[in-house]
């Protein structure tokens, strides 16, 4: 049963997809390839699916795509703003083809636009703070997509209501929300190591522990937060900070380089503009 959001804010629709049962042929940046139990993974990705609709989202399953290892992360393949949705064109070949049955389903929800090719993009290097943009400058998003991406969100696009986009180094991680989350309006969860906090100047920062390089990972939603259980650690310091946190584990999908954020696409129902 989905749960119903508990405030008069608009329903937060999660659109996810079913695990791929190619998974274990997925792209892979900064991991070693090991063996996936894809039962496991398809347990876990049903519990992450529960997780969502605890915290009050309406949750949209697509169906698998076995020809396509990684579609499971659908975070990649699109952006989900106010105003309109961003169709990205991910940086590894393999991943392109995810994107349309996304697009059949966000086109119910937003306007569409899309990076165009020769630019690359992909979601998972673009966190949203408020109405800015911070792009990681990664292997999987280039120059030409952020030109693209800043472009399509200027003033001038969007009748007066443009985000500012910002570029962001990262280093030694595949996307920038591996490296930095928000897990509160003036919070963020960072890896120093991959990012650099100053770019982030003014928030109140989270080291992860320096154990778990991997711990930036964090799925806000509303005043919720969904976060990996195996990172006990740096889970203590958001204890500590009296954030409130509902674990999952995603250990199989973690071994195909993805996190918690990856397997969703959060955005509201409907926007009010005050």
């Amino acid at each position: 049963m989905i749960a119903l959001c508990k405030s008069t804010d608009p329903m937060q629709i999660a659109v996810t997809r079913e695990v791929s049962p190619g998974l274990g042929a997925c792209e892979l940046s900064y991991v070693p390839r090991s063996a996936i139990d894809l039962r496991l993974a398809n347990e876990q990705h049903h519990a992450y699916r529960q997780a969502l609709e605890s915290l009050g989202c309406r949750v949209l399953s697509l169906p698998a795509e076995p020809e396509l290892p990684d579609s499971v992360f659908v975070e990649d393949v699109a952006l989900v703003l106010d105003e309109v949705a961003i169709l990205t064109r991910p940086g590894a070949l393999s991943r392109r083809a995810e994107v349309a049955s996304v697009a059949k389903v966000l086109a119910g929800y937003r306007p569409l636009r899309a990076i165009e090719a020769p630019g690359t993009l992909d979601g998972g290097d673009v966190l949203r703070i408020g109405r800015t943009l911070h792009v990681g400058q990664s292997a999987r998003s280039s120059a030409a997509g952020f030109g693209q991406l800043r472009d399509l969100l200027s003033d001038e696009a969007l009748s007066g209501r443009g985000y500012a986009v910002r570029a962001v180094p990262i280093r030694g991680c595949l996307h920038l929300k591996s490296a930095v989350t928000q897990v509160t309006d003036e919070t963020l969860l960072v890896n120093p190591a991959w990012v650099d906090p100053a770019a982030f100047a003014g928030f109140r920062i989270i080291e992860v522990d320096v154990d778990e390089p991997h711990a930036a990972n964090a799925l806000r939603i509303g005043a919720g937060l969904i976060y990996p259980a195996c990172f006990p650690r740096t889970l203590q310091k958001l204890a500590d900070a009296g954030i409130v946190v509902t674990t999952v584990d995603v250990s199989e999908l973690q071994k195909a380089e993805g996190a918690v954020t990856c397997c969703s696409l959060v955005f509201a129902d409907a926007v009010t503009h005050g």
